[in-house]
């Protein structure tokens, strides 16, 4: 019974008008969104195929990444198990957003890194500078992680590898990458910015710095801690770390910047396959000698033990009514909001914002076939935010609905669609206020959700 997911409605929206920029995301999502119908259709499951791949891709690479640091077999596959079984990376591989891809691109790039330091051909700092390009285009977040690696290099004493014509080339491809988009954001205002204060005052829920890291540890599963403080500690303390020291800076870096920006916690989460690659290869070392080869298996286990536990908090796929009391046995969704209207809902904020949609535009369709066939050719739908307006405009087709209206987020900019306001179909968010400025407004039906977010129950 759960459905799509709010942004990924909007995403598909927003694939229907293709530009260089939406106000609140860099061009890649919309682009992802459009290939995937064309290619696999637009049902549930073919809109989620590719998050599922970049997931699979992002347990390969954190393995790559731990045989890169020196990791044997035990290391790359504990690595592995720990981001495999991580809730939070299991959520971002079930659902389509730009967190399904925004951890390959940093993986990439510190793969890529992390070659080059260990000697590798300079001239992968041409592919570093594409992979960052592209990581640009699918989540401005990139640009925290890419200042991470340069600074975390800088405090490692990598000097010499700025001396490089190769690295300097790689900055000016991501730059060129990412120009058409950062183009858009001047010639529009910087609409991301204004999005992200507005998200600071309005919509996320202020936290403390403790609260916040412990917010780390739930999203990545508790028993899994173990392996990626062992890997911060690896790079610090470890000789053979030494090299890749870097990579754990990085990674404060990232965490120190996300805090003081007051950003949600699960933004650093991309960063944590670093730790949880160079994790296995220090429980790899440490249980080398006799005494604590043993330690291996039952590590192993409880990493993976732990994440089945937490399986059904990063996917839908347990019956509503079964996850509400397995959720009630362990209050792990209650343990991390980061969304004020998120403090009110039974289910996690991912799960409840999968309801209503399909409901919504079917009750509007029924509104809007009433209307005599005079008044339907002038009648516009205004939704009151991206996820009504997304419901309308992927369900309204079946239903025989127009496209709807918004001014919410790159809804704003793609107009009234010809509409004279003569006669509107008003609901969802802000509808009460919408309604004050016409001077005839009739009650016309009730939408009713029980299991969604607030704003979207009734």
């Amino acid at each position: 019974h759960y459905g799509f997911f709010r942004d990924e409605l909007y995403y598909m929206a927003c694939g229907e008008h293709l530009a260089w920029g939406y106000v609140d995301q860099p061009p890649l999502i919309a682009f992802v969104a459009w290939f995937a119908r064309h290619v696999f259709g637009s049902s549930l499951v073919s809109i989620r195929l590719l998050p599922a791949l970049a997931g699979a891709a992002v347990v390969s690479l954190t393995g790559t990444l731990a045989r890169e640091l020196g990791g044997g077999r035990f290391a790359q596959f504990l690595a592995a198990a720990a981001i495999l079984f991580a809730p939070s990376f299991l959520a971002f591989g079930s659902f389509f957003s730009m967190n399904a891809f925004e951890p390959v691109f940093w993986l990439l790039c510190a793969w890529i890194a992390a070659r080059i330091v260990r000697g590798a051909s300079a001239r992968l700092w041409l592919a570093f500078g594409a992979v960052a390009g592209l990581g640009l285009e699918n989540k401005h977040t990139m640009l925290v992680f890419g200042f991470a690696l340069v600074a975390g290099l800088l405090l490692a004493g990598e000097q010499r590898l700025f001396r490089s014509k190769w690295i300097w080339m790689g900055g000016l491809i991501a730059f060129a990458l990412f120009l058409p988009n950062l183009v858009w954001e001047a010639r529009h205002g910087w609409p991301q910015i204004e999005v992200v204060r507005n998200a600071q005052l309005y919509k996320n829920v202020p936290i403390s710095a403790l609260r916040f890291l412990g917010d780390q540890v739930a999203l990545l599963d508790p028993l899994a801690l173990p392996v990626w403080i062992a890997g911060l500690a690896w790079y610090f303390f470890a000789r053979r770390g030494r090299p890749f020291r870097f990579l754990g800076w990085a990674y404060l870096i990232v965490l120190a910047t996300f805090m003081l920006l007051h950003g949600k916690s699960y933004y650093p989460l991309p960063v944590y396959p670093l730790l949880m690659a160079s994790g296995g290869v220090a429980w790899e070392e440490l249980a080398q000698t006799r005494s604590l080869l043993a330690v291996r298996s039952p590590l192993s286990v409880v990493v993976i033990l732990g994440g089945l536990i937490g399986i059904p908090f990063g996917v839908p796929l347990l019956p509503v009514h079964t996850f509400l009391h397995y959720s009630a046995l362990l209050p792990y969704s209650s343990l991390v909001k980061t969304e004020r209207d998120a403090v009110s809902v039974q289910l996690p904020q991912l799960y409840a914002d999968m309801f209503g949609w399909e409901n919504m535009a079917a009750t509007v369709a029924r509104v809007y076939q009433d209307l005599p066939a005079a008044d339907r050719a002038d009648c516009a739908i205004l939704a009151g935010n991206y996820g009504e307006a997304g419901a309308i405009d992927y369900y309204g087709p079946s239903f025989g609905l127009p496209k709807a209206l918004s001014g919410h987020n790159s809804y704003f900019y793609w107009g009234p669609r010809g509409y004279s306001g003569a006669c509107m179909i008003i609901f969802g968010e802000r509808s009460n206020e919408f309604i004050t400025y016409f001077g005839d407004v009739q009650r016309a039906a009730t939408i009713v959700s029980p299991l969604a977010m607030p704003n979207e129950r009734e």
